[in-house]
């Protein structure tokens, strides 16, 4: 399921940091540049929505950006989110993988103490780039 919400992004000139308000869900979250601040608004709305969802409470319908009031200083984005696909990404559920090793390997691995799902883990994550 997609969905955008509109997010009104400020910075001061004396402030570090851009600040994000999702007004429709009421959360903040900032980031050190406009790209940074709009993923950090895209995670926050991803992991409001999702908790919401799992809470059985309905999610509220964004705001058309037009009704949305700003300071001089501000500016409204709107920020989209695939719900399905945040919660693919985030979900910590460990799915159960059978995998064939040579015997030989299993014995040093078990001989040293290594956790062999730990370092497929690894493998893979390395394989794909992911921190």
């Amino acid at each position: 399921m997609k969905t955008i919400y509109p997010v009104v992004i400020s910075k001061l000139k004396e402030e570090k940091y851009f600040d994000v308000y999702i007004p429709d869900l009421e959360i903040n979250t900032e980031g050190e540049t406009i790209i940074d601040a709009i993923e950090m608004a895209r995670d926050a709305i991803g992991l409001k929505c999702i908790t919401m969802q799992d809470c059985n409470i309905d999610l509220p319908d964004a705001s058309e950006i037009h009704t949305i009031s700003c300071k001089d200083y501000e500016f409204v984005n709107l920020v989209d989110v695939d719900l399905d696909e945040y919660r693919r990404k985030n979900e910590q559920r460990t799915v159960r993988r059978n995998v064939s090793i040579p015997s030989w390997i299993n014995y040093e691995a078990e001989k040293s103490g290594i956790n062999v799902s730990a370092l497929l883990v690894k493998a893979i994550k390395s394989e794909l780039n992911l921190s």
